[in-house]
This record gives C-alpha cells, structure tokens and sequence, in this order.
C-alpha cells in the first residue's frame, strides 16, 4: 500500500478535527482531476444523505450515510469516528468538479470521495475551468 502524502495528510486532518469546509484543493488521482472544497467526513456524509433522500428513485440509500457509525476514514474500522486517533484515510469533496479539458463536470458542482492513497499530485485552490 502506498503512504500518502504527509503534507496532504495534514490538510486533511486539520479539515476533519476543526470541520471547516472553506479549504479548497485540486486532486490528481488516476483517471481524474478534482477540483473543488474539502469538507469533513460526517459533513459530506449528512450532506450525501439529503440529496439521497430528496430521490424518488435513490432514497432507501440514505440510511447508508446516515446511519453510519463509523466515519469509514480510518484504518482501524472499530474506532469510533473524530475519537482524535489515527488518519483520515480518504479526502471528501463537495462543490467538486472533474476537470476534463478546460470543462469542469458536473456544472452544479458534485460530491466525492478520494482515498488519500490514490492521490499522486495536489494543489491548494481550485484550477480555473470554463464551464462552456
């Protein structure tokens, strides 16, 4: 398994234990570039919830995010979730957008979820996309 960045993994640390979703990052991963604002687990989580729920088609699975006991952002699984020990393991996107070319995807914005591991080039900010 690779060691993710120490530096990325502060920024996220610092997101989750003071909940602040003002930081905004660009994210190389394979098969994507992500741009957008960092938010802490629980918050993407709640948020990835009442956007299942408000679907008529999608809405039994917001119990999946609501539900969760464990923030699933650490490698011991048993811990309880922001218990101050161990790493985030993944970063969680909202007003997100995948670069392609100089479009971003999707227009209004998306949620995601990147495990830190996979993230092989970062940048603070978002990078500038056109979306025409």
């Amino acid at each position: 398994m690779k060691r993710p960045d120490d530096l990325l993994l502060a920024i996220a640390a610092m997101v989750e234990s003071q909940h602040s979703s003002q930081m905004s990052l660009t994210v190389v991963t394979p098969g994507a570039v992500i741009t957008g604002r960092l938010a802490p687990a629980a918050l993407w989580k709640e948020r990835v919830a009442e956007v299942l729920r408000d679907s008529d088609h999608l809405g039994r699975f917001a119990a999946a995010f609501a539900a969760s006991k464990d923030d699933g952002d650490r490698d011991d699984g048993d811990r309880p979730p922001d218990d101050g020990d161990g790493d985030p393991t993944h970063l969680h996107f909202h007003v997100a957008r995948i670069l392609q070319g100089s479009y971003g995807i999707p227009d209004t914005g998306g949620m995601y979820r990147v495990a830190l591991e996979d993230v092989s080039a970062w940048t603070i900010g978002d990078i500038g996309y056109s979306d025409r």
